[in-house]
């Protein structure tokens, strides 16, 4: 539409953005009406694939690396995350980050919304109405998701139900609305109202490339979590986490290379032939593409022309004897010991992301970990530990560590609750390397827990940019430039 920039024309598959003028300028001629798509369950079990090819976490994943502290910039980097300013801090309407987040998610909304719509003319077939109620049940669980992932950018505070969020869209707008950003109320209000939909139409889960039960309740505890709901979030994260419980070692290592689900409670399947299989626009925020060319250019090893690495301050706390490290840190990295002192640090220490190896041939190519049960756990420690159950964080954090090193590791021991929290943060740091989590988690926690951006000098000075206040205005993204132009009832977030 032209006021709030989606992609209006209905399809089955996602369509890439050429720019962002192209994405929401587009004249509608002949438009397919949800009543003529959807005739049949099938054909609104196509609608709902197509809904799903909408959905990426790319652009996250990369946002979180280069704007907070899991990166450094590599010896063959020719600019990429750093010409725009992203690397120091540099974020404003014009950035594209807000934009990729926008239109994304908005032309998400357009694809399940109409969805939704369409159902509505379906002919259900004898024998049909389980299948219909899970396609419906999963169009309404994916709304609440997109829902949330925007509400989760663009909200200065989670937990004030006043503050603003994102636009709500829980129906097909026309093309000259001109619509004003909802409250945090409004939308948890509706995303609450979806999920509980979504709860009673679907199946259990079966497949974790499809959204289920499962799905519901981690999004569920997520929220509560972000809202600081304890209660709520304890009690649901701990459910998923009996349910599902903590990979090994062999299963954690498999898990990235998608050949094992232990901890999966969903994710988003990437395969070769899809409209993800590609490098894109490497270093960029609209990238899309394989996970790993958020990285690297060729394959994640050290020959495969890295541009950017590791962060040194984030591998200082990694443990070789910790998997996190052996999936995180690629074999062939060079790891110089003396890096702070090294005449040409970028030579002689050159730290390769391995987190994204490929897949099925397919270097850099993987699936993308939206919810596991890992989190759930972590979910449940910060919630233990806001409720001054320190024993009970302790505990949960033990159990993560010992899974993770294999071995059974001396139990931590907190007098306070910013000391529990703050080993949750560290958890988290290492936890979700790599997969878009800990923008947000400095925002929601950090002051809490005693954590900030944590940049070594090494990776920092050339850039002047080590160290950002949790009190910026910088750790909520604005409303992007696009949509302020063209939507007068739209309101800027502060300080932009």
């Amino acid at each position: 539409m032209k006021k709030l920039k989606y992609i209006a024309v209905f399809a089955l598959a996602s369509i890439g953005f050429t720019s962002c003028n192209d994405a929401i300028e587009i004249t509608q001629v002949g438009i397919l009406n949800s009543d003529a798509a959807f005739q049949t369950v099938a054909d609104l079990e196509l609608g709902l694939l197509g809904a799903y090819n909408d959905f990426d976490h790319t652009m996250q994943i990369q946002f979180n690396s280069v704007f907070t502290d899991e990166i450094s910039v590599g010896a063959d980097s020719g600019g990429q995350g750093t010409s725009d300013g992203t690397t120091a801090f540099v974020l404003n309407a014009g950035s594209a980050y807000p934009s990729a987040l926008w239109q994304n998610y908005n032309s998400a909304l357009n694809s399940v919304n109409r969805v939704i719509a369409g159902s509505e003319g379906v002919e259900i077939a004898a024998g049909e109405q389980g299948q219909f109620d899970n396609i419906l049940g999963q169009a309404y669980a994916l709304r609440a998701f997109a829902h949330f992932e925007l509400l989760s950018y663009l909200s200065t505070d989670y937990t004030d139900d006043s503050a603003l969020a994102t636009i709500l869209l829980d129906f097909v707008p026309g093309t000259d609305q001109q619509l004003p950003r909802n409250t945090n109320g409004e939308i948890y209000a509706s995303i609450t109202g979806d999920l509980a939909l979504a709860n009673s139409l679907l199946s259990n889960q079966s497949d974790a490339v499809f959204a289920s039960r499962d799905f519901v309740k981690a999004l569920r505890a997520r929220m509560a979590a972000y809202r600081q709901d304890y209660p709520t979030a304890n009690t649901l994260a701990s459910e998923l986490l009996g349910a599902y419980g903590l990979a090994n070692q062999t299963q954690y290592t498999d898990m990235y290379l998608d050949t094992d689900n232990t901890e999966i409670i969903f994710k988003l399947s990437r395969t070769i032939g899809d409209s993800y299989d590609g490098q894109g626009s490497t270093g960029s925020a609209f990238a899309g593409g394989w996970a790993g060319a958020n990285y690297a250019f060729v394959n994640s090893t050290i020959n495969g022309s890295p541009y950017f690495e590791m962060g040194r301050a984030v591998f200082n706390k990694l443990n070789p004897a910790d998997v996190r490290y052996s999936v995180n840190v690629e074999p062939s990295s060079l790891i110089d010991p003396n890096y702070q002192t090294s005449a040409n640090p970028l030579a002689t220490d050159i730290l390769v992301i391995g987190k994204y190896p490929g897949k099925n041939g397919q270097n850099l190519m993987n699936d993308l970990k939206i919810f596991k049960s890992s989190e759930m756990l972590l979910i449940a420690a910060e919630a233990r530990a806001s409720m001054n159950d320190l024993g009970g964080a302790a505990a949960l954090i033990d159990q993560l560590r010992d899974a993770r090193f294999g071995s059974d590791q001396t139990a931590p021991s907190f007098a306070t609750v910013q000391e529990a929290l703050g080993a949750v943060m560290d958890e988290r740091r290492k936890e979700f390397l790599f997969e878009g989590h800990r923008y947000k988690d400095l925002k929601r926690l950090g002051a809490r827990a005693g954590r900030g951006i944590d940049r070594d000098p090494i990776d920092c000075n050339a850039l002047n940019a080590c160290d950002l206040p949790l009190s910026s205005n910088l750790f909520t993204v604005p409303i992007p430039i696009v949509e302020l132009d063209a939507n007068d009832n739209i309101q800027q977030n502060p300080g932009y």
